[in-house]
């Protein structure tokens, strides 16, 4: 069945914002779910250099117009909605894209730049030409994260013209300790940064790993906070991660709002709960508040 949208006959680009370990990964696993949002898969990343390519194998592949008597059903599988440090499993599982966004972003030593440079250097017109005809080849909306410019929102928002913005905010505390976790399964220990080198990676390094994660979450979601103000109301959602977990039918309401669809044209085919299963002991808990409470009393005293 064909959706309409409310605002013409181009499909928009959703951009999910937000810190690492916020709850991203499962929120797009969500989207893909629901069936209205085409996504960059783990095959499409394949074909980052070129994925309008990549898209029309993706869909020889898999669509089952094209799978004669079942010829193909690996590609098949259903999304899972698990996921290790933001990696999934599965060909039309949700993929991350960064090799995509890394084409077309001059970063070096960090990975910012100030919107100015990015207007400068980035080639505009290719970066929105390609997502704009996955759009088109899928004919749905396009839904991707976007955290790797959580500090270039206004970039984003003033290059394409029909970009929504989702910020997904998660308990400070629990967020934390979710990065702690992550550098110690990715690298074998909480020492050592994981994630984007964000503007403030060097003023951080010289603190201990629980104040680093604290620094860190705090700046992300302060750029992301500050960068959604200049969106205009109707083309951004801000989602609290634990709401979204016990109703995320909620939420899907308020996305079908936000991008004008015909609520009795869609039926909703996603989970109507996630379970929220982290707990964090006391020492750690006490040493992370007292992390994130140095730097709101730094923002506060300026």
């Amino acid at each position: 069945m064909e959706i309409s949208y409310g605002f013409g006959p181009d499909y928009p680009i959703i951009f999910i914002m937000g810190p690492l370990r916020s709850g991203t990964t499962l929120f797009i696993q969500w989207l893909a779910q629901t069936g209205l949002f085409a996504y960059p898969t783990n095959l499409l990343s394949r074909f980052y250099g070129a994925p309008l390519v990549g898209a029309h194998i993706q869909i020889l592949l898999t669509d089952p117009r094209y799978n004669f008597r079942n010829e193909i059903r690996e590609f098949t599988s259903p999304i899972e909605f698990t996921s290790e440090n933001g990696k999934t499993k599965g060909a039309l599982a949700p993929n991350e894209f960064w090799y995509f966004w890394r084409r077309f972003l001059p970063f070096e030593d960090l990975d910012w730049l100030p919107d100015e440079e990015l207007f400068r250097k980035v080639d505009k017109e290719i970066l929105i030409g390609e997502l704009t005809s996955l759009t088109r080849l899928f004919g749905k909306p396009l839904a991707l994260k976007g955290m790797i410019l959580n500090y270039n929102i206004p970039f984003l928002d003033a290059i394409f013209k029909k970009a929504f913005f989702i910020q997904i905010k998660r308990n400070l505390v629990t967020n934390v300790a979710s990065i702690l976790e992550a550098r110690k399964r990715q690298f074998g220990s909480k020492k050592k940064w994981y994630s984007f080198k964000i503007p403030e990676y060097y003023k951080l390094k010289k603190f201990d790993p629980i104040t680093q994660s604290a620094g860190q979450l705090f700046y992300i979601d302060k750029a992301v906070t500050e960068g959604m103000k200049q969106v205009k109301k109707y083309r951004k959602l801000v989602v609290q991660y634990e709401d979204f977990c016990q109703n995320p039918i909620a939420v899907f309401k308020s996305l079908v709002k936000m991008l004008e669809i015909n609520m009795s044209a869609v039926t909703y085919s996603a989970p109507e709960k996630f379970e929220l299963t982290r707990n964090i002991e006391s020492p750690d808990r006490e040493a992370i508040e007292k992390a994130l409470a140095m730097f709101s009393d730094k923002q506060k005293s300026k």
